[in-house]
């Protein structure tokens, strides 16, 4: 006799759970690469050349839109996961 295994995860829940686990990753990265009450990333890689208006450096509001579009992708891969575990 042969048996059918059933697997207990389908591949799109395990697709976007491997989605979810990078972008978490990667979220938490450019959080901690933002400015806290030190230069940030800027100071980081050497720079420390903020713009004399004293507004924010071009490697900091570039941080600022990686950080908010990851933020975005991690939400809408967890809100997938959520529909794909209640229709299955």
């Amino acid at each position: 006799m042969y048996r059918v295994i059933v697997p207990l995860v389908s591949v799109p829940i395990t697709v976007l759970s491997i989605i979810v686990t990078i972008l978490s990753i990667l979220l938490a990265a450019t959080v901690l690469l933002h400015k806290g009450r030190g230069g940030g990333m800027s100071d980081l890689f050497g720079g420390g050349m903020s713009s004399s208006m004293g507004g924010a450096s071009t490697a900091e509001r570039r941080l600022d839109r990686i950080t908010v579009v990851l933020g975005l992708l991690w939400l809408l891969t967890i809100v997938g996961l959520l529909v794909l575990y209640r229709l299955g």
